[in-house]
């Protein structure tokens, strides 16, 4: 259900707005320490999120001892808290100056020449690092489409709009009309941006392996790759130590990504998951339940927590 966009919602987020401006002002450095403070509350407090994480963890990192799981568990929220309060300096300063942030690019030539070939771009970015600023970075090299579902508020969809500016994505719902428009700008050439690691709803997706465990896998980009022969990159923003900026990385797709089973099509493109995953560990959204299915028990019901 999507609350409405009322007289007194619309107040509301123009004030959020200001308030983000304003408190875009603060060094990047600032914020993510903010952060950083949240995330290590959160395991102070033994909340929800910070059992969700520490969960995950054991599943990608079955062979750490105690001791380095609690250190990667402090990590991974510390990460967890900086992409929570550094979004105030990505979408509060304006993309241009957010843009300002990137201190490098590692495979812009692998862009650069899917770009030229035409034959349309399929962009896999996954929850990891900062994905605001990396939509930045692609819609100033070209326009983009990006798959997302609406907001349950209606008047956060038009501050996001607001806060993206002139380098926002064409937002395309996930629904039978969104798909169509994904498939009709890769015809044209166009350039698409899809979650390779939102799970999909119940009947819609395959169980594939994700660092060592089946995780239901969307089955929408094979699909769209193997049909369109547009090229597939893997990208993402890493954050930098110390609010020094970030670091952009495209990838290449592995092999496999547009086999005609699903089944090998699925755990290809989970693969060039895990392999970004591994070049910033922390900072994957390990807070996803990535590993519960509606028909599978849940590997997060272990413990109560708050």
């Amino acid at each position: 259900m999507t609350i409405p966009y009322t007289a007194p919602m619309r107040v509301y987020m123009y004030l959020l707005y200001l308030l983000l401006r304003l408190l875009a002002l603060l060094p990047l450095r600032t914020l993510q320490a903010a952060g950083a403070l949240l995330g290590r509350l959160a395991l102070w407090r033994r909340t929800r999120t910070a059992h969700h994480v520490a969960v995950n963890l054991a599943i990608a990192r079955p062979g750490l001892d105690k001791a380095a799981r609690a250190a990667l568990l402090r990590e991974a929220l510390a990460e967890s808290g900086k992409s929570a309060t550094e979004i105030v300096k990505i979408w509060g300063g304006g993309a241009e100056s957010a843009l300002q942030l990137v201190r490098e690019v590692r495979g812009e030539a692998l862009f650069d020449a899917a770009l030229a070939a035409g034959k349309g771009v399929i962009i896999a970015a996954p929850h990891l690092g900062c994905w605001e600023l990396l939509n930045y970075w692609l819609c100033r090299k070209t326009p983009m489409a990006i798959l997302y579902r609406p907001p349950r508020i209606a008047a956060v969809e038009g501050l996001l709009r607001k806060v993206r500016g002139a380098l926002a994505p064409e937002q395309v719902r996930a629904e039978g009309a969104g798909v169509r428009t994904l498939y009709k700008r890769l015809a044209a050439g166009g350039t698409v941006g899809i979650l390779p690691d939102q799970k999909p709803r119940a009947g819609e997706g395959e169980f594939a392996p994700f660092f060592g465990r089946d995780a239901l896998t969307m089955v929408l980009l094979p699909r769209l790759a193997a049909r369109t022969g547009a090229t597939v990159l893997y990208a993402f923003a890493e954050r930098l130590p110390q609010g020094a900026g970030y670091r952009i990385h495209i990838l290449p797709a592995p092999d496999g990504l547009t086999d005609a089973d699903l089944g090998v099509a699925c755990t290809a493109l989970n693969r060039g998951v895990e392999v970004c995953v591994e070049l910033a560990f922390a900072q994957y959204q390990w807070q996803y339940k990535r590993w519960s299915a509606h028909d599978r028990p849940s590997p997060y019901d272990t413990e109560n927590h708050a």
